[in-house]
């Protein structure tokens, strides 16, 4: 007789699958990351260097996103300008996003007076529009990166709080986390080892579309004259100190407002995808 043949092949447990439309934005995203590191490291020029006579050149082989209102290198300014628009707007929002879901996850753990308070707190604080306490913030302390992640971060806090504490409070009512409380578990490994996880991907798409709200908001302030200060730029004050070439449709005012688009845009699919994404043979 002839042996019985055991079949070796494992199924295998499905993979989630990023939709293209998620991998495109996330190399765009990986692109603009990069840049806001190494861009000022391989800029042609320095950030207020003038590259030559030529105002609101063409783009040509000399100036591949042309030049600017004073003849300086556009590429040179776009990749300066990254690690501002970029690199400001992440630590805004690292402190928006961490900071909001790390008072939710204690509110919605503990209860009590202290989650009530900090309720009425934030809801005070959301009737504040954030682009008119980025101005209160502004007019009192000034203009610099500081006070722009600073603000940023604050302003932004409270709905990341409102998110993170909705998911908590859903998630500290489930049977796990009873468990948890039962066995004695203190209030900090119920809050990061039993209710984190369980409202993770919920926190990280907000933690996407708040990036998206602080690039926009400092994109702004700097278009105002409140942001980034000469002669550093970021991408906001590159289009407003070159706004006078637009009736001439110059590169130099089209350039960093598609680098703000791509950058809002790359993100936004990133989130869609994240959010949308399906198993294979689910």
């Amino acid at each position: 007789m002839k042996p019985t043949m055991i079949s070796s092949t494992v199924r295998r447990k499905p993979r989630a699958r990023l939709p293209l439309a998620g991998v495109i934005g996330g190399v765009i995203v990986t692109f603009w990351l990069v840049m806001a590191v190494i861009g000022p490291y391989i800029a042609p020029h320095d950030v207020g260097g003038v590259a030559g006579d030529a105002v609101f050149a063409p783009i040509s082989a000399q100036y591949p996103l042309g030049t600017d209102y004073l003849g300086r290198d556009m590429l040179s300014r776009v990749l300066h300008g990254a690690p501002y628009t970029i690199g400001v707007a992440l630590a805004a929002v690292i402190i928006a996003s961490f900071g909001g879901t790390a008072l939710a996850l204690f509110a919605a753990a503990s209860g009590g007076w202290f989650d009530t308070i900090v309720s009425r707190i934030v809801d005070v604080k959301l009737s504040i529009p954030s682009k008119l306490l980025a101005l209160i913030m502004i007019a009192a302390f000034g203009s610099s990166v500081p006070v722009l992640i600073l603000t940023a971060g604050v302003g932004y806090m409270p709905g990341a709080y409102r998110i993170s504490r909705a998911l908590a409070v859903n998630v500290q009512a489930m049977d796990y986390v009873q468990a948890a409380r039962s066995r004695g578990e203190g209030l900090a490994y119920i809050m990061f080892y039993e209710m984190l996880p369980n409202m993770l991907r919920p926190v990280l798409a907000d933690l996407g579309l708040r990036f998206l709200f602080i690039v926009l908001l400092l994109s702004g302030m700097s278009f105002l004259g409140l942001g980034v200060q000469p002669p550093e730029a970021d991408w906001g004050s590159l289009v407003r100190e070159n706004i006078i070439g637009l009736s001439e449709g110059a590169p130099a005012v089209i350039v960093p407002a598609l680098a703000i688009a791509t950058l809002t845009i790359a993100v936004n699919m990133v989130i869609d995808g994240f959010a949308g994404r399906k198993r294979r043979g689910g």
